[in-house]
């Protein structure tokens, strides 16, 4: 599956953490330690937040280890929020529009994991998605898909970020229950609407990808897996079921239950 990272904090560079530590999510592309696949090869994505509106994105198909832009982005690049990701396709097609972080609005979002028996549910869950929406949809991902589902579930619209969340997921879950899905939901994704971070940690088969979170000084980073061995970060595992709010220099870690 994926690897990711969320940061939010004192402005930085990019590359302090995406392509500097020891296990930088550039190194986790290539060789991640904690994933159920080594390689994470199937495109790459930044998304930040800067003096505008609306987030910069950056998405491409190339391996994140074999791009030289995505080198020089983020070492131009200093954001007080910042998502990045890298791609491990779990069957659809590796293009950019499938790439993550995926954007409405001020809203930006990532995932490792999948939907369980995509091919069965896919169709009714798309039903789903409003008409003033749907049109946003670029890709074919179940990630992008979960996303737009989110708006429907009153994301942005009187529902807190982790109710949305938990509605979401209710309704995959449901929709998976009524097509006879046979695999899992596996959900380990951000959300973000420039201000604050949800993270959440989740599998109907209590086998969820890895999560670990860590708050220092002027900053909170939430990882697919610890960016380095040295102690720098003192790194908290989520545990499966569990949610992270992290706002301004506060960090909660809730319960989470679809």
């Amino acid at each position: 599956m994926c690897r990711w990272l969320a940061y939010l904090g004192a402005p930085r560079y990019l590359e302090t953490l995406v392509t500097e530590p020891a296990n930088s999510l550039v190194r986790q592309s290539l060789s991640a330690q904690r994933g159920t696949v080594p390689t994470n090869g199937d495109g790459f994505g930044l998304g930040w937040y800067g003096d505008r509106d609306v987030p910069g994105v950056y998405r491409e198909t190339l391996p994140a280890w074999n791009d030289r832009n995505l080198r020089s982005l983020c070492h131009q690049i200093r954001s007080p929020l910042f998502f990045a990701h890298v791609r491990a396709s779990t069957g659809t097609a590796t293009t950019r529009a499938n790439c993550h972080p995926f954007v409405v609005g001020r809203w930006l979002f990532m995932h490792n994991g999948k939907i369980g028996n995509y091919d069965r549910v896919r169709r009714r869950l798309e039903l789903d998605i409003e008409d003033s929406r749907y049109g946003l949809r670029e890709g074919t991902t179940d990630s992008e898909l979960f996303f737009l589902l989110l708006f429907a579930d009153g994301l942005g619209e009187g529902a807190g970020i982790g109710e949305a969340l938990a509605r979401t997921t209710r309704r995959v879950l449901d929709a998976m229950a009524a097509a006879g899905a046979s695999e899992p939901l596996r959900l380990t994704a951000a959300l973000t609407d420039g201000r604050r971070i949800a993270a959440v940690r989740y599998a109907s088969d209590d086998q969820p990808p890895s999560l670990y979170w860590a708050r220092s000084g002027d900053h909170t980073i939430i990882v697919s897996e610890p960016l380095e061995a040295d102690g720098a970060e003192p790194w908290e595992e989520v545990p499966n079921g569990g949610l992270v709010l992290a706002e301004g220099d506060a960090v909660e870690l809730r319960a989470f239950a679809a």
